[in-house]
């Protein structure tokens, strides 16, 4: 029988750290079937930065409606996937490209 009191305890949100220091595109299309184990792999080869710093990786893949995010979250790996039923993700990503580091938020009308 489980204790009540497990279920009392606030649960910590899983979500990125306030001290993110950087944000990184990856700039090649990325074959979704690629989970936790094959995107850090990609990180530590192409784009040279370790995964276990405070850090967002952004990957999309051709038809670039999805997007899949990866950061460390104290103790292991958070990989959240979001994917876009009408619409594409504007920025296409370009096999000669170096790794985009994404510096703040643009809206639509530029501001």
């Amino acid at each position: 029988m489980l204790c009540s009191r497990y279920f009392l305890e606030p649960v910590a949100m899983m979500r990125p750290d306030a001290k993110v220091e950087r944000v990184y595109l990856y700039p090649k299309p990325v074959d979704f079937r690629k989970s936790i184990d094959g995107l850090a792999a990609l990180v530590e080869l192409d784009i040279q930065v370790a995964v276990f710093d405070p850090v967002l990786f952004v990957f999309l893949n051709r038809t670039r409606n999805p997007v899949k995010t990866l950061y460390w979250h104290r103790n292991g790996f958070c990989l959240w996937l979001k994917r876009l039923e009408a619409e594409r993700f504007k920025t296409k990503p370009d096999a000669g490209d170096e790794a985009i580091e994404l510096t703040g938020v643009v809206s639509e009308n530029g501001i």
